[in-house]
C-alpha cells in the first residue's frame, strides 16, 4: 500500500521495523526497509473513506471499516483478512458493557485499524505504548494477536468486577434494603446480557481467524486460539453470573414474602387478642339501663382487670398451642 498524505482521518500512522519498535511515518527515513505499516483511522470521519479509496482498498473493506454499527466477525479476502472485535468502553462517564468496536484489515505488509473518533480503546493505546517502548509487534498478525490479548485483559477486569459485586450481594447479611440489593443485581444482569451479546460473536470470529492460514504464523494462530479460549471462558462466566443473579432474585422474593407473612401473622395475633377485649368494651360501653356496675365506683377497675386477665389467658393458650 502506497502512503499518501492523510486528510484528517488518520489518528496516527506508524512505520514498524519488524523488531518490536517503530516511529511515526513522518519521522521514518526513506532508507528504512522491511517491517510493516500501521494506520489507525477515525471510522466515522467522512475523510476516512476518501483516504481508503486512495489506498486502493476493496469496497467491502471500506464498508466494514466505516459502517455505523457492526458485530464481531471475520472475513477472509484475496488480499488480506478483515476482522471486527469488541472491547469494553473505558471512556469517562461510559458504561463498560457499552462495548467499542475495533475494525481491522491486514495483510503481510500492512494493517489498518479503525474506531469511532469519540470512543477510545485503551487496548489500542496499550499496543501503541509498547511500540514506543520497542516491545511492540513484529508483524501484522502479531499485532492482531496483541490487540486480542489486551482487549481480553480489559474484558477480564470487567467480568472480575461483576463476580465481586455478586459475591458482595451474596455475602450481605446486614439489614440492607432489599430494594437496593435487587437494584444491584438487576444492574449486573443487564451488564452480563450486554457483554454476552457482544462476546459470543467475538468468540466465533476468533475461532475462524485462528483457523485461517497464509498470513498468520503458527505461533500467532496459537496465541489467537488461547484468546478464543479466554473469550469462551468469559462467556461461560457470564452465563454463571446470570444464573447467580436469578438465584439471588428468587431469594429476594422469598425474603420479601417471608417478611410480609411475618407481619401479617403478628397482625393476626394482635387481632385475635383484642377481639374479645373489643367485645367487652363494646358491651360495657352501651348507654342503656340495667348495665351491671353502673352504680359501683370500682366496677371500672374490675372490668379492666378482667380484660387484662383474659388477654394473658389468650397469650398462654396460644403459647401452649405453639401459635407463638
Amino acid at each position: 500500500m502506497a502512503h499518501k498524505n492523510n486528510n484528517g482521518a488518520l489518528l496516527w500512522d506508524y512505520r514498524l521495523d519488524g523488531k518490536g519498535g517503530g516511529v511515526q511515518r513522518q519521522q521514518a527515513q526513506q532508507s528504512d526497509q522491511g517491517g510493516f505499516d500501521w494506520y489507525h483511522l477515525k471510522s466515522d470521519d467522512p475523510a476516512a473513506r476518501v483516504w481508503m479509496r486512495a489506498q486502493g482498498l476493496d469496497k467491502r473493506i471500506i464498508e466494514a471499516l466505516t459502517v455505523e454499527e457492526t458485530r464481531s466477525r471475520m472475513l477472509m479476502l484475496a488480499d488480506g483478512i478483515l476482522v471486527v472485535l469488541r472491547g469494553v468502553n473505558t471512556n469517562p462517564g461510559a458504561d463498560p458493557q457499552d462495548m467499542v468496536s475495533l475494525r481491522l484489515w491486514f495483510n503481510g505488509s500492512c494493517i489498518v485499524s479503525a474506531r469511532k473518533s469519540h470512543r477510545r480503546l485503551l487496548a489500542v493505546e496499550d499496543v501503541r505504548q509498547r511500540i514506543e517502548n520497542n516491545n511492540g509487534p513484529v508483524s501484522p498478525g502479531d499485532m492482531v494477536a496483541m490487540f486480542c490479548e489486551h482487549l481480553a485483559n480489559r474484558i477480564a477486569d470487567v467480568i472480575d468486577s461483576i463476580d465481586a459485586e455478586l459475591s458482595e450481594v451474596e455475602a450481605d447479611d446486614s439489614e440492607s434494603s432489599i430494594f437496593d440489593l435487587q437494584q444491584k443485581v438487576s444492574d449486573v444482569r443487564r451488564q452480563t446480557a450486554t457483554l454476552r451479546r457482544f462476546l459470543a460473536p467475538q468468540r466465533d470470529a476468533l475461532a475462524e481467524l485462528y483457523q485461517s492460514r497464509g498470513i498468520l504464523s503458527d505461533d500467532e494462530s496459537h496465541r489467537l486460539h488461547i484468546q478464543r479460549e479466554r473469550i469462551t471462558r468469559f462467556v461461560e462466566e457470564l452465563d454463571l453470573a446470570r444464573e447467580r443473579a436469578l438465584v439471588l432474585n428468587e431469594d429476594f422474593h422469598y425474603r420479601v414474602a417471608e417478611q410480609q407473612n411475618t407481619r401479617m401473622y403478628l397482625l393476626s395475633i394482635v387481632a385475635v387478642i383484642f377481639l374479645p377485649l373489643s367485645f367487652l368494651s363494646g358491651v360495657f360501653g352501651m348507654n342503656v339501663g340495667g348495665m351491671p356496675g353502673l352504680n359501683n365506683p370500682e366496677a371500672f377497675y374490675y372490668l379492666s382487670g378482667a380484660m387484662i386477665v383474659l388477654a394473658l389467658a389468650m397469650l398462654v393458650y396460644m403459647r401452649l398451642k405453639k401459635w407463638l
